[in-house]
């Protein structure tokens, strides 16, 4: 039989103040299992599943917003994967933690000698500011496989879009080749290529990210941060350039056209790929009609960079310019992937669905057994741009 605990005797079990259980309960965080019909809440040992990963999470540095999606199950298996990662995070912090000591000792050495290190100020400037970059770097890398996963175990076409997209390179021809914004590195993960001779740099804005990819693919790559709008390379030094739904992301487009041009050797070919105005149409309504406020996206990138306008915009840089569509759409019968997918995306959701996450799981659960799963467009295609 479940044991139920007061309010106070919960606080006191986990050794956090009433105010705080009765704050996390008034937000939506941490309900209670049970609420009697004079309105007294009790809690389960169950519910001190959930108060740990909050508890852990929030001194990991995780806003409260962003510990919503990852507290909705308290069962043993999703108790197990939070203390994975709640591991992994403080190895990050103590690895984070043992540099910045380092580096503060060697100040104080230098300093002995009555000497100021302009360069060792600057290091300690960028190590205490680069703590709050761990939980960025976990979301960037987490969020990109959400998406990713939903594609992989829901899409019609049996041939993946990055198995599609790598088959559509012609490396009969690639000598020195630059992706841009290579994520994960998914797109080389079954690479059939021999890579002798050939010189591949993969580049994302994100060194976490980056390193995540070293360790997946090896050293048979060689791995850059950098900026499009910047590439750190002297002219006409690739054959190939390859931007996967990047250059949406750019601020300053034309800027980013101009670099990927200038480093793009004469009859080298740019690879990019964009989405149209319909992809994941449904996603947008489904969520609009459940609460009109959500924006999945703080930009509309289709606007910045989009199927229906690519070609006008690389005309400018490229002399051909071949458009090729990717036919697929989705069949999505798991809620709570569908759920992780929105809740990965880059707009406002967290706002207003973090407290009624599990109402909104059990809203797509109903339109999904409404209709026998749901149906979701994609419109994705790739630019194959020669200069």
């Amino acid at each position: 039989m479940e044991k139920y605990y007061t309010t106070g005797q919960f606080a006191k079990m986990a050794s956090v103040t009433l105010r705080t259980i009765r704050y996390y309960d008034k937000i939506g965080l941490l309900k209670p299992s049970h609420i009697l019909d004079n309105g007294y809440r009790q809690y389960c040992n169950k519910d001190l599943i959930t108060l740990q990963k909050i508890l852990a999470l929030k001194e990991l540095g995780f806003s409260l917003e962003e510990i919503y999606p990852l507290i909705i199950d308290n069962d043993k298996d999703s108790f197990k994967e939070s203390l994975k990662l709640q591991t992994s995070l403080i190895n990050q912090k103590m690895n984070h933690l043992n540099n910045l000591k380092a580096t503060i000792k060697s100040t104080e050495k230098i300093l002995e000698h009555d000497q100021i290190s302009w360069e060792k100020i600057i290091e300690l400037i960028n190590l205490t500011n680069n703590d709050e970059s761990i939980i960025q770097q976990y979301f960037n890398s987490q969020n990109l496989s959400t998406r990713i996963y939903l594609h992989d175990h829901f899409s019609i076409n049996k041939e993946s879009w990055f198995e599609w997209l790598y088959h559509q390179i012609d490396f009969s021809h690639v000598y020195q080749l630059l992706e841009i914004g290579c994520g994960n590195g998914k797109l080389w993960e079954n690479n059939t290529y021999n890579l002798r001779n050939r010189e591949i740099f993969l580049s994302d804005i994100s060194e976490g990210m980056l390193e995540d990819t070293r360790k997946k693919l090896g050293n048979d790559y060689n791995y850059i941060v950098l900026d499009a709008q910047n590439i750190p390379f002297k002219n006409h030094f690739f054959d190939t350039v390859i931007a996967n739904h990047v250059l949406f992301y750019l601020q300053d487009l034309n800027l980013g056209l101009l670099e990927i041009s200038r480093v793009l050797r004469d009859y080298g070919i740019f690879y990019c790929t964009t989405y149209g105005k319909n992809h994941m149409k449904e996603i947008t309504e489904i969520v609009h009609n459940f609460d009109s406020r959500i924006q999945l996206s703080n930009n509309n990138l289709v606007e910045h960079f989009g199927l229906e306008n690519g070609k006008t915009l690389l005309r400018p840089y490229f002399k051909q310019i071949e458009l090729k569509r990717y036919d697929d759409y989705l069949i999505v019968d798991d809620a709570k992937a569908l759920m992780n997918y929105i809740m990965s995306c880059h707009g406002n959701q967290k706002e207003y669905l973090g407290y009624r996450l599990k109402e909104f799981q059990a809203y797509l659960e109903k339109i999904i057994d409404e209709n026998n799963g749901i149906k979701i467009t994609k419109d994705c295609g790739l630019f194959i741009c020669r200069k």
